[in-house]
């Protein structure tokens, strides 16, 4: 039997949904409820309130199946829309939605300001800017204290520095008119059919039997050392079995290696779980959040590293994460941490390893995985293989094959260490580029190669960097197989060429110069920022 079409929903009776609590995005024209399916979601919630109010048709299309989209269509839609959607800002990001009980004005919800967050772009008043560092605007209104008043002017400054980059990314980008931004979007789906026409999307198996061999001799090397009692070199060659290892794994939590999705997430959490001691489950919910709101210091996991390293000067206002749902202080030890963060950077890429543990237990342990649906079975799966990790490398390996504990602490150490260079690969492709927020009308094809950097290297090297390397290209088609993303740059760079979009791509010693760079120049906004209130300070006192 033919499925009726559904009914065409106006904005306003849209937004009165969104105001009564619907979980409601636009993908194909279609209006999606998502509230039934985000219990079930393999991915979390998270990513879903990302999309609230919005056209989300790029980024379910990038991250989820032909069957899974077909599914979402099939069982969710409950209306459609005629014509361009423009888009909200979502609740979670401050948008803000009246429901058809509110007091009637006639208005085109599309132009207007109380159906959206306030915009750092077009919003100029800098009390706009300190709402969103995690306190409630009432409160700001009934402060009238002197401290208040210093608070609001050390920040002036901050909020200058703010519309200074945001000017800056307006100047180097395409305008944000929606006839830029369709237009760039439309080349951009173009450029995904071709992508499939040509085969892209199938995996290269023999690839991957390469790297079975390679890491099955590091593991072999691994063993030999262990055996002659060289527990550094063990440890290292440990270290780079787990590198290589997280490549694969990064490959099927993406669904790029089978496009299935429980075979690939078997594969996961094989790799994730059992051989490296780390959650598959943890990281595909941090990990989709950041692939939809990539760079924003109030959204993004991945550049939320506060007290140790602040990515962008607005963590200086001790900004609310909406993914961990606590206000990142900028407090004495952040303030210490921040004005040296270009020296530590590489000691904490070193033990980067033990904070993955923790936010992997931190994850197994609360109510955050799945329960129902497809995925109900693969908390029990992960909690097993976090047993059998611990058990091989917790219990054989380090306590009943070494028998020192100088030696324990070496090949501890060593292998945990020794995957720096990884951590630092995944930073680096972000930490440099650009943590402005240019409103809802940016299109997502934009924003990934704003957010996004590629690092150029000689194509024997790709071993080393893991597809990681290609973070560009990988935000924009995140499900294309690792080893066919050279190929996919090059049409990347033409439609970039093509569109007027500036394409981030330097070489891996550049690329950590520029962060590093980046983190001074932080670094120095702190300075200058705690000079400005020492200054305030006395002037008061005076």
């Amino acid at each position: 039997m033919k499925q009726m079409e559904p009914p065409l929903l106006p904005r306003r009776d849209i937004e009165a949904l969104i105001a009564d609590g619907a979980m409601i995005f636009i993908l194909d024209q279609f209006v999606i409820k998502a509230n039934a399916w985000a219990p079930y979601h393999p991915g979390g919630d998270m990513a879903i309130l990302h999309m609230i109010g919005r056209d989300a048709t790029d980024e379910v299309t990038a991250l989820h199946s032909a069957e899974t989209k077909q599914l979402m269509l099939s069982r969710y839609r409950i209306g459609r829309i005629q014509g361009r959607w423009t888009n909200f800002t979502p609740p979670i990001q401050g948008g803000k939605f009246r429901s058809l009980s509110d007091a009637e004005s006639k208005y085109d919800s599309a132009s207007s300001d109380e159906s959206r967050g306030a915009s750092l772009v077009f919003d100029s008043d800098s009390s706009t800017l300190r709402h969103r560092r995690g306190k409630a605007p009432s409160s700001l209104a009934s402060v009238t204290s002197v401290s208040s008043t210093e608070e609001d002017d050390s920040m002036a400054h901050l909020d200058t520095v703010t519309h200074e980059k945001i000017t800056l990314d307006l100047e180097k980008y395409p305008a944000l008119d929606y006839a830029t931004q369709d237009a760039i979007v439309a080349k951009y789906r173009l450029l995904n059919e071709r992508i499939i026409a040509e085969g892209l999307y199938r995996c290269n198996y023999r690839a991957y039997g390469i790297e079975a061999i390679r890491i099955s001799l590091l593991f072999i090397c691994m063993l030999l050392a262990l055996h002659w009692g060289r527990y550094g070199v063990s440890g290292a060659f440990m270290g780079a079995v787990w590198q290589q290892l997280v490549f694969i794994g990064h490959d099927a939590a993406h669904m790029g290696i089978t496009h299935s999705f429980h075979i690939d997430t078997c594969i996961g959490i094989f790799i994730g779980d059992y051989l490296g001691g780390l959650s598959i489950g943890w990281w595909k919910r941090n990990h989709n959040v950041h692939h939809i709101v990539t760079n924003a210091p109030e959204h993004d996991p991945d550049i939320e590293y506060l007290p140790f390293l602040a990515l962008s000067h607005r963590f200086f206002g001790s900004l609310r994460s909406t993914y961990y749902n606590h206000v990142m202080k900028y407090d004495a030890v952040a303030k210490i941490a921040v004005k040296f963060q270009h020296y530590s950077f590489y000691p904490l890429m070193t033990i980067g390893r033990f904070n993955l543990y923790r936010l992997a237990w931190y994850y197994l342990l609360s109510s955050q995985p799945p329960r129902k649906g497809p995925a109900w079975w693969h908390w029990y799966l992960e909690m097993l293989g976090q047993l059998f990790f611990w058990t091989w490398y917790g219990y054989l390996i380090l306590y009943k094959s070494i028998p020192t504990t100088s030696g324990r602490l070496a090949f501890f150490l060593v292998s945990h260490m020794i995957t720096a260079p990884l951590h630092v690969q995944f930073t680096v492709s972000h930490f440099a580029m650009s943590t402005a927020d240019l409103g809802p009308s940016e299109s997502f094809p934009q924003k990934m190669l704003r957010t996004t950097m590629d690092v150029d290297c000689p194509q024997w090297l790709d071993f080393f960097h893991g597809g990681l390397q290609f973070q560009v290209i990988h935000h924009l088609f995140p499900r294309v197989p690792r080893h066919n993303l050279r190929k996919v740059q090059k049409m990347v760079m033409q439609f970039c060429d093509e569109m007027g979009i500036p394409y981030a791509l330097y070489g891996f010693v550049n690329g950590n110069q520029r962060v590093v760079g980046k983190l001074a120049e932080i670094s120095r906004q702190a300075a200058i920022l705690a000079k400005c209130q020492e200054a305030m300070a006395v002037g008061l006192v005076h």
